[in-house]
């Protein structure tokens, strides 16, 4: 016997194509959602870490202020609550002093509130976060990073002076010390500069916010990002000539970081590069 229908052929849909409601249509909806909050979580991330650092900054700027006043004033006999009409006279080497001091003393404070703030963080590994243990082995053979040490200075001050003559500034020109220096004022500048502010800014960039950066978006965009807001820091009346100048220090530093997994190398190529520009700026013509 035939039958008196035949029923209709199941719908097929062409190879290729999904059909509506499917899983594959329904899976690309939180595919797309998912990437959207990773991209947000990260943009989240590091624009908390840009406040972070931001912080930072703020507050070791304003202990150094407030430390600067009170203890110039009882060391000089003044009161350091007089009103401003009232206060004597600072010559210009008293204020030279202070100035240098507030410097010196941001360094300070920046530096004992980033290892603070790691530590309550994570009272167990906080050297880990900062990338100051030794647990992990040096990622760099030492004569690659000795050759680096050597070398890199040289192309620093190469960039730092073209920089400055391409943008007309100043810094990058042999300068003059202050003659109101004495020897032991410039051996404290000196220091300054080669120890007291790379300890400070690595600690801060290249290991908290170096830290935070990585696991927001990874180690390549983290050099990128702590680069980028160690160059902004630098801004000054001279414009986009400092921070421009100090970029390619600043991937360096974070290229170190990342590969040899430790904060030491990148201080030392840091105050030694300080140390190779001064040098070069201060030698007679």
């Amino acid at each position: 016997m035939k039958p008196d229908r035949v029923a209709p052929p199941p719908l097929i849909a062409p190879p290729g194509e999904a059909v509506a409601g499917s899983a594959q249509s329904r899976a690309r909806g939180p595919d797309r959602r998912g990437r959207l909050d990773r991209i947000w979580s990260a943009t989240w991330r590091l624009g908390a870490l840009i406040g972070l650092v931001v912080l930072y900054l703020g507050a070791a700027s304003l202990l150094s202020l407030a430390a600067v006043r009170v203890g110039f004033d009882l060391w000089s006999g003044i009161d350091p609550f007089l009103p401003p009409e009232r206060r004597p006279f600072l010559g210009a080497v008293e204020l030279a002093h202070r100035a240098f001091a507030v410097d010196a003393l941001r360094q300070v404070f920046l530096a004992l509130l980033v290892i603070g703030g790691a530590w309550l963080r994570d009272r167990a590994g906080w050297r880990r976060r900062l990338a100051l243990d030794r647990e992990r082995p040096n990622g760099m053979r030492p004569v690659l990073l000795l050759g680096i040490l050597l070398v890199w200075p040289v192309l620093h001050i190469v960039w730092v002076t073209g920089t400055a003559e391409l943008f007309g500034a100043s810094f990058g020109q042999h300068v003059r010390l202050s003659p109101f220096m004495s020897p032991a004022a410039v051996a404290a500048w000196l220091a300054y500069l080669t120890i007291l502010a790379p300890v400070a800014e690595e600690l801060l960039l290249r290991g908290e916010a170096f830290a935070r950066a990585q696991a927001a978006v990874g180690p390549v965009a983290a050099i990128l990002v702590t680069a980028l807001i160690f160059a902004a820091a630098h801004v000054s009346s001279w414009g986009l000539a400092r921070p421009v100048s100090l970029l390619p220090l600043a991937l360096a530093l974070g290229w170190l970081r990342w590969r040899t997994g430790r904060l030491w190398p990148g201080i030392a190529l840091h105050g030694w590069s300080n140390l190779a520009l001064v040098t070069y700026l201060l030698w007679p013509s």
